[in-house]
């Protein structure tokens, strides 16, 4: 079996693609899931749409698709099989891939299903993953995750993990920790992109390794003018009381170097000269201490940076160069208050075909072929308790087409 993972050293023989049919996830490898139709469901057919909706509304369906944390705890206790049965990419698929290394940072604190399946349809051996578990995260979540991501030598714990609050800081310095430690880990990654454990990858490795190469060096993240309406989460300061964040009353003081703060989200591709400069630029650095009262930092300070003249792949602060999240590649999320009509002003997108939690819509099968047709590199939300039908065909898509590469080119 090992010879398998074994690629040619002479170029990439199209005739290779007949030794990866262990890679294919066939209808053996699905739970309950495997009833679907999954290429009747992103053309959009309505009846395999219909019968997609009516199982994930079916609470024996549910209870049958999810797998226990107890499950990856003990199928990691033998690394190779856990691997090859979990049909995992062990190499890569083309020399362009191998050429240009990826860093990720994955914020998880719960439902390691979703966070094991993500990390399989991302996974590749010359990439590399910082993986941050909230503190406060079950114990059994822990575990679980530990255990998936000792199996890999390019998948590790976050050095210091902190205690994560929904709209504070630490939210923020999860992701600074796996910056700082994906950048010591190694100089050979091109590109970071930071993930949360409900994303899941709309493209495979080599078409994210395209689009990111014909950034030609830039970042692509939301960052635009900041609403009026969202001014007081910088100007008044604010703390964590049991939990939560609160404001004080207190007046902050500027920006120092008066930077202008701008508006984005807590989602980015960037290139390691950005992250660089996030580790070791004073103004950073200063901007950084400064944000530790906000409210909802990750929505100004990725933003702000990106504005910041001399970091790398930035832009000018001029509002010429504001960019939407529709627009940039980094995450595509379903906001409820911007879903409808295709002619309505307010609509970017058609309605959630799944369900919403905090106004975001938790993707449902009937989402994907309109996922499918955006530029974006990741979607958010997706999750196996409720719509695992999703997350399946997606993920059987991505894979059919990463394994057919070799064997067109």
């Amino acid at each position: 079996m090992l010879s398998l993972l074994i690629r040619p050293k002479t170029g990439w023989d199209p005739t290779y693609i007949f030794r990866y049919g262990w890679l294919e996830y066939t209808d053996a490898d699905g739970g309950p899931e495997k009833v679907c139709n999954c290429s009747a469901i992103l053309q959009g057919e309505r009846e395999a749409l219909l019968q997609a909706k009516l199982l994930t509304i079916t609470k024996a369906f549910r209870k049958s698709v999810h797998i226990p944390d107890e499950y990856y705890i003990n199928a990691t206790q033998d690394c190779s099989k856990f691997k090859l049965s979990r049909k995992y990419l062990l190499f890569p698929l083309s020399q362009e891939e191998e050429d240009f290394p990826l860093a990720y940072s994955m914020v998880v604190h719960h439902k390691v299903q979703n966070f094991e399946r993500l990390l399989r349809a991302i996974y590749t051996p010359q990439n590399m993953y910082c993986v941050h578990v909230d503190k406060k995260a079950a114990a059994s979540v822990l575990s679980a995750i530990k255990a998936i991501t000792s199996c890999f030598p390019n998948v590790f714990m976050v050095s210091k993990a902190v205690s994560v609050v929904y709209s504070a800081w630490p939210r923020v310095q999860a992701d600074l920790n796996c910056m700082a430690d994906l950048y010591k880990a190694s100089t050979k990654w091109k590109y970071f992109i930071n993930l949360c454990g409900q994303d899941f990858p709309l493209k495979t490795n080599l078409e994210i390794v395209r689009a990111l190469r014909s950034l030609k060096g830039g970042n692509s993240l939301e960052s635009e003018k900041l609403p009026r309406e969202k001014r007081w989460r910088v100007t008044v300061a604010h703390e964590i009381v049991d939990g939560k964040i609160q404001l004080t009353g207190r007046v902050k003081q500027p920006p120092p170097f008066n930077l202008p703060i701008l508006s984005g989200n807590a989602y980015i591709v960037v290139n390691r000269g950005y992250i660089r400069s996030v580790l070791k630029d004073n103004r950073i650095l200063a901007l950084i201490e400064w944000a530790k009262d906000t409210y909802s930092p990750d929505e100004f300070l990725w933003a702000t940076i990106q504005r910041i003249p001399g970091v790398p792949g930035s832009t000018w602060p001029s509002p010429k160069y504001d960019m939407t999240d529709i627009n940039a590649i980094a995450r595509i999320v379903k906001w409820q208050w911007h879903e409808g009509s295709q002619g309505s002003l307010e609509a970017a997108y058609p309605e959630c075909q799944g369900s919403h939690i905090r106004a975001i819509c938790v993707y449902g099968a009937g989402d994907l072929q309109w996922m499918l047709e955006q530029h974006h590199l990741f979607a958010n939300k997706f999750d196996t308790d409720t719509d695992p039908i999703a997350v399946y065909c997606l993920e059987r898509y991505l894979r059919e087409k990463a394994l057919a590469f070799p064997l067109l080119h």
